[in-house]
C-alpha cells in the first residue's frame, strides 16, 4: 500500500477526456475518471475536458476518432481509452495505474 501511494506521488499525472456535447456516456466517462483518479492518485493529477462540438479542431491533436476517449498525456508514453470507462479494472490497467489497496 505505501509503495502504490508513493509512485502516485511521484508522477504528475496529465489527462484529456474528449467528449461531444453533455451525452450520457460523456457525463459517465467524466465521473468515472474523476473517482478513479481520486482514489488512487490522490491530488496529484489534472483533467482537462475537451469538448469537440465547441472546439472540433482539437481533436487533430490527438488523433481522436472516437468519444468519448481518455489520454493520458502524462507521464508518457501518451495512452488512450475510448468508452464510458465504466470497467475500472480496465481503465486502471489502459493507464498504467496501481490501485491503491485500501
Amino acid at each position: 500500500m505505501v509503495q502504490n501511494k508513493e509512485k502516485a506521488q511521484e508522477k504528475p499525472w496529465q489527462l484529456r477526456l474528449y467528449i461531444a456535447g453533455k451525452t450520457d456516456k460523456s457525463i459517465l466517462a467524466l465521473s468515472n475518471i474523476k473517482k478513479y483518479c481520486k482514489e488512487n492518485l490522490q491530488d496529484n493529477y489534472s483533467i482537462e475536458v475537451i469538448d469537440l462540438m465547441k472546439d472540433p479542431h482539437l481533436a487533430e491533436e490527438d488523433q481522436i476518432f472516437a468519444i468519448p476517449t481518455l489520454v493520458r498525456r502524462s507521464p508518457v508514453p501518451i495512452r488512450k481509452i475510448i468508452g464510458d470507462l465504466s470497467n475500472e479494472m480496465k481503465v486502471l490497467n489502459g493507464l498504467e495505474i496501481k490501485p491503491i489497496i485500501k
